[in-house]
């Protein structure tokens, strides 16, 4: 079975430079002053309107719990913020979004500001030791982050790492897919036990997906749909530390509907756009319709010949400027 999903006439994604104070007009700052590889694609970006920098003299007032102490401190002194936006259509990516976050970072080394994804729901390094925006696009470069979360009404007994079927209370959802024109995916029922190799299998499952949906772009930039399989081959050139291959099934999965069958509340992540909308705004991933085994038997057969960390796609991106003067 194919899964339809569609792709918008353009994306628009966001970075957020949180400040004391900004020193210098931001405006001539970007594209002009972000220096580096993107700096030329900037300029052009800026000069086709893809690329928009807005500065606001107010404090920017997150919504996320997941700062830490020191981000949350650095957060409260600051009294203005700006907003480094990127818009372009689907075949475009990944650079668009490299060169607005490439300007947002040199924004943020210049003002001493807080770089912030609201997407992925984190913070990213900017430091004068830290490299600087990476040419070659990997998804595991600070592009994605983790919803992990506990059903609240779960019957789940007291921890044992030797009995890892015995619980199925664990939901991992990605954060950030959909900056690239795909859903978000999601795996319910895992144990507790599991958060790791559930978070694994999906880092896998997602650098999969996004290598052949980039693919599918630069192939067809004038395509409205992406026809996708359900049932997804993992194989080990997918996995960086090698692995024997396996299935995943992939299934449409509406964010808002309660439909795991368990009693209880469910903490969700939206995911958007609003249920009911004919969008598929998730996938739930699962193991292939012929296993006979639990998910939790499942997720120990798929990560038992791995490491305990996968990274993720490599992805080589064509020169920036010449993308998006195309």
């Amino acid at each position: 079975m194919k899964i339809t999903i569609p792709l918008p006439t353009t994306m628009t994604s966001h970075f957020i430079v949180a400040m004391e104070q900004v020193p210098f007009d931001v405006e001539s700052f970007v594209p002009w002053r972000v220096g580096g590889p993107f700096k030329r694609a900037a300029i052009t970006a800026a000069a086709h309107g893809t690329l928009s920098v807005t500065h606001h003299p107010t404090p920017w007032k997150p919504t996320t719990t997941t700062f830490t102490d020191d981000e949350r401190r650095r957060l409260r002194r600051t009294k203005q913020h700006v907003v480094v936006s990127a818009t372009a259509p689907p075949h475009k990516l990944p650079t668009a979004v490299q060169v607005a976050r490439a300007s947002a970072r040199a924004l943020a080394r210049e003002s001493d500001g807080l770089l912030i994804d609201p997407l992925t729901d984190s913070t990213i390094l900017t430091c004068g030791r830290c490299a600087g925006e990476p040419t070659h696009f990997r998804l595991d470069d600070d592009w994605l982050s983790w919803d992990v979360q506990v059903h609240d009404a779960a019957t789940c007994p007291p921890w044992d790492p030797s009995d890892m079927g015995a619980c199925d209370c664990l939901r991992v959802t990605s954060r950030g897919l959909r900056r690239f024109a795909l859903p978000e995916i999601t795996l319910d029922g895992a144990a507790c036990a599991h958060n790791l190799c559930a978070t694994n299998l999906l880092r896998t499952v997602a650098g999969r997906l996004l290598t052949d949906h980039l693919s599918y772009l630069a192939r067809h930039p004038e395509a409205t749909t992406h026809k996708i399989d359900d049932f997804l081959h993992i194989q080990p050139a997918d996995q960086p530390d090698g692995g024997l291959p396996f299935g995943v099934r992939l299934t449409p999965y509406d964010a808002g509907a309660s439909e795991l069958g368990r009693t209880g509340s469910i903490r969700r992540l939206k995911v958007g756009p609003a249920p009911g909308t004919g969008q598929i705004t998730c996938l739930k991933v699962g193991p292939p319709s012929g296993f006979t085994g639990s998910l939790n038997d499942w997720l120990c057969a798929t990560q038992a010949s791995q490491h305990a960390t996968l990274t993720s796609i490599d992805f080589h991106s064509p020169d920036p400027a010449r993308v998006l003067a195309a």
